[in-house]
């Protein structure tokens, strides 16, 4: 018998290509709409400047806690389907994009595979993701640290709150 309880997910959502805010907010939708998986928690929406490839319009981002039965490599699977929906082109890392869904942490897997590592390898180092995270899991511990430790390390210039609600996605 399969085991169909409930974990947790967390996702760091971001766009900057088209309508990022309405790509999000439908992908949040998405994933919220399915018997499998159930958004419990968004983060405020952050305007943020490109980082590793400098040279591109900013982006938005948010991050979202979601609660699962699929394994780890099928949520990813659910999410990377969600991205070609959206029209996400893997073209240039780091590059521009219409939507980028990443899974940051799974329950408290840790695994270095392929196609998904957990937690997300570089998701200390990226105060736009570690600043949304923040907003719902604080204290959430990631390599040892809380995500507030981490955030209190990272480099969060030019990080802009865009929109206060955490509900922002559920706007039409």
């Amino acid at each position: 018998m399969p085991d169909t309880a409930f974990k947790t997910a967390t996702l760091g959502l971001g766009g900057n290509l088209g309508d990022p805010v309405k790509s999000m907010a439908l992908a949040l939708r998405a994933l919220d709409e399915r018997e499998d998986c159930r958004v419990s928690a968004v983060s405020r929406l952050y305007r943020t400047p490109p980082w590793g490839k400098t040279d591109q319009s900013f982006f938005f981002n948010s991050c979202a806690c979601v609660e699962t039965t699929l394994a780890p490599e099928a949520l990813l699977d659910v999410c990377l389907e969600i991205e070609r929906g959206m029209k996400r082109e893997r073209i240039e890392r780091w590059g521009p994009r219409t939507l980028d869904i990443d899974i940051l942490t799974y329950a408290d897997i840790s695994q270095d595979a392929p196609h998904l590592a957990l937690p997300h390898p570089r998701m200390t180092d990226r105060g736009f993701v570690l600043m949304p995270l923040a907003d719902f899991a604080a204290d959430m511990i990631v390599d040892g640290k809380s995500v507030r430790e981490w955030l209190a390390r990272a480099d969060i210039a030019g990080i802009e709150v865009a929109d206060q609600s955490p509900n922002w996605w559920r706007r039409s």
